[in-house]
């Protein structure tokens, strides 16, 4: 929802430009022009922010005991730009293929709009855990993930459209 919420502030305005320059590839959008540097810039900055303030929240016992993560094992901005550049890449990603199903910007497309963050994630952290994090996502956390993320990109998405924060539910 970052992307969405980053509408809001008036500075990033600036980024208003899309990835793809508006450019075609084969006929269609590259991406679209509704996938631009505000949302991906916003969206990287908003997971670092959060995986720093899941980092500080760490330090309590209880959020230690139902973590998937050590957060003291590992570099949390690294962790924190690895999962969020991740989200963001998956998402450009399916739009891109997306575009080459010649699907529209805001028509569905079930399960991958809802999922693509997490297989974006799942690709650029997993090398990150395996290397250096002595706890690690263990299959049933990503599956878990992946599960919980369906659901609550569908409710966040009508949540962002009844504020007006978006044009689709989707």
């Amino acid at each position: 929802m970052a992307a969405s919420l980053s509408k809001k502030i008036g500075p990033l305005k600036i980024l208003e430009i899309p990835i793809d320059f508006n450019k075609g590839f084969k006929r269609h959008p590259i991406l679209g022009s509704h996938k631009t540097w505000r949302g991906a810039v916003s969206g990287i900055i908003a997971g670092m922010v959060v995986a720093f303030v899941q980092s500080r929240l760490y330090q309590i016992s209880f959020i230690q005991e139902i973590s998937f993560f050590d957060y003291g094992d590992s570099n949390i901005f690294l962790f924190g730009f690895l999962i969020s550049f991740g989200a963001v890449f998956g998402d450009l990603l399916f739009a891109f293929l997306k575009r080459r199903k010649n699907i529209r910007p805001g028509e569905p497309w079930i399960p991958f709009d809802q999922v693509n963050y997490v297989i974006g994630a799942f690709l650029f952290l997993t090398p990150f855990m395996v290397f250096s994090c002595t706890k690690n996502f263990g299959l049933e956390v990503w599956l878990t993930i992946l599960v919980l993320t369906f659901f609550l990109h569908i409710l966040a998405n009508h949540f962002g459209y009844w504020f007006g924060l978006q044009k689709n539910r989707w």
